[in-house]
């Protein structure tokens, strides 16, 4: 489904940044906004302090493709996976818990990343070494109000 550009909560801002600022009534269409503004980037970095939104935007991204699966946080497990219904998978992933670049790749975490699959990661900055080149960098966060924006730079 389209996103609506003149919507209120679009905009662009200078020097190549785009966001999208939205309260949390709106997490549905915040996740629909960030699927379609992903383009062809299948690693997602989402940056962000604890709270910003980082799984509740993974869960509306599921909610938005169909996800039939129960949509939690990856804290514990570090990866879940969930399939998209008609083809394809997103993997959540959580570094929190992982305490460096080595821990994460005996943890299997770059072949995850370059599995393909639609892959959402929180906390990257664990492991930053990890990445594909082409990783988009997103960043959440919580505005003096209580809503949230999404920044993407391009």
């Amino acid at each position: 489904m389209p996103v609506d550009l003149s919507d209120s909560h679009y905009l662009v801002a200078s020097m190549g940044e785009i966001s999208f600022r939205y309260d949390l009534s709106a997490i549905r269409e915040a996740g629909r906004w960030l699927w379609e503004a992903m383009g062809a980037h299948r690693v997602i970095a989402l940056h962000g302090q604890m709270g910003a939104g980082k799984t509740s935007l993974v869960y509306a991204i599921c909610g938005t493709l169909g996800v039939r699966d129960a949509v939690s946080s990856p804290t514990f497990s570090l990866i879940n996976e969930y399939e998209i219904p008609g083809g394809g998978r997103i993997v959540h992933i959580d570094l929190y818990r992982i305490r460096d670049e080595e821990e994460a790749l005996q943890a299997g975490m770059e072949d995850v990343l370059f599995s393909g699959a639609w892959c959402f990661v929180e906390w990257p900055e664990r492991a930053p070494g990890i990445f594909p080149e082409d990783t988009l960098h997103v960043t959440l966060s919580v505005n003096e109000d209580q809503s949230r924006t999404i920044r993407i730079n391009s």
